[in-house]
């Protein structure tokens, strides 16, 4: 195995990959990235038993093709700490792998390339087109709704809802849901297949997509999803779970809504948060006609109170939630005004863009 390849072509597809690498690993093989050279094409692949990335990528001054792997962090931070520009000659030398660039000289240790896992070839129930823009939306929009070691373990993930001509995306941990709907008009389907793409998989997706209208095919099985996207193919398996019914989560009939300045209401939002309990996070929120005040407090007796003019007609209410989850959906949106529904003090919020949005939110209340 002997190739050339510059240092900044092989940044950052090694980056990506060797992203999915566990630092602490029951076979020591899961430490290591696999360099697989055909032809012209070396391919670099990093897995965790659970999602798998692949990244492709042309080299020169191929002499033997080859395959081997290396360990992930060294080799990546040995390629961070070159120069820009750097050339890189890789050689394989019995059981160690030589990197030469300019003066310097590093021997890798190496394992077998047959020790490392092969993710099996995924039965596809469907298959289709989107741009990769429409997906990183997808994700961007409702990820951080994700649950997050919570005993229900189909809540730590994402939900991917194929439906007619649709693709939609739905996270909640229970106290809050994230739903996200965007065109794809290649899905071609009869009924909704639903799949539950676990955290770590969604965080690496969202790192590999780029905000650009390049197509990216999708290949969803049984147990597996495989997005592949231009030079990288990334799989993961699913979650083996029942998502719950997110549409009875959904308010229906709210009579009560707010609109208000996103920005605006997020400063707040921001600036009360200092002075709320570091556990709860709690504040209140007093509506009433033209004016919302957002009070939070804290076991010190210290107290933040921010008045904002709003677009509100009704009976006054007061109703508390996590400041948290309201900083990350006025985060999430991306309008100038917001548009927030309240039946009553019980009772979950809808949150949304008053104009024509593809995401809702849902938060539940604190009793403070």
């Amino acid at each position: 195995m002997k190739f050339n390849v510059s240092r900044d072509a092989l940044l950052k597809p090694l980056q990506l990959v060797a992203g999915v690498v566990e630092k602490r690993q029951t076979l020591p093989v899961l430490a290591n990235v696999l360099m697989q050279l055909q032809g012209q094409e070396l391919s670099l692949t990093g897995t965790d038993l659970e999602v798998e990335i692949v990244g492709r990528l042309g080299v020169d001054g191929v002499e033997m093709e080859g395959e081997v792997t290396v360990p992930a962090r060294k080799l990546l931070d040995i390629c961070r700490s070159l120069p820009d520009g750097a050339e890189l000659k890789f050689e394989r030398d019995g059981e160690r792998l030589v990197l030469r660039s300019g003066r310097s000289r590093f021997q890798l240790s190496t394992l077998p390339a047959a020790d490392f896992p092969n993710q099996e070839e995924a039965s596809a129930q469907t298959r289709f087109d989107i741009s990769q823009r429409e997906i990183r939306r997808l994700i961007e929009a409702t990820s951080f709704a994700m649950a997050q070691q919570d005993v229900r373990y189909y809540l730590n993930g994402l939900l991917l809802e194929c439906r007619p001509q649709q693709l939609r995306a739905v996270a909640t941990d229970g106290h809050r849901l994230a739903l996200c709907d965007r065109d794809a008009p290649g899905l071609d389907v009869s009924e909704p297949i639903q799949a539950i793409v676990p955290r770590k998989g969604v965080l690496e997706l969202g790192r590999l997509l780029e905000d650009s209208d390049a197509q990216a095919q999708v290949v969803l099985g049984n147990n597996h999803i495989r997005v592949v996207s231009g030079p990288f193919t990334f799989t993961s398996k699913l979650v083996d779970g029942k998502f719950p019914d997110y549409e009875r989560v959904l308010p229906r009939g709210a009579g009560n809504v707010v609109y208000a300045d996103r920005q605006g209401l997020r400063q707040a939002f921001s600036r009360a948060a200092i002075l709320s309990n570091e556990k709860y996070r709690g504040v209140r929120l007093q509506v009433s006609e033209g004016l919302l005040q957002i009070v939070a407090n804290n076991p010190e007796q210290e107290e933040a109170e921010e008045q904002i003019m709003v677009d509100y007609v009704g009976e006054p209410m007061e109703i508390g939630f996590n400041v948290s989850y309201l900083l990350d959906v006025t985060g999430a949106i991306h309008s100038g005004q917001i548009r927030i529904s309240l039946a009553d003090a019980n009772s979950s919020a809808l949150l949304q863009q008053p104009e024509e949005g593809d995401a809702v939110y849902v938060i539940m209340p604190m009793r403070l």
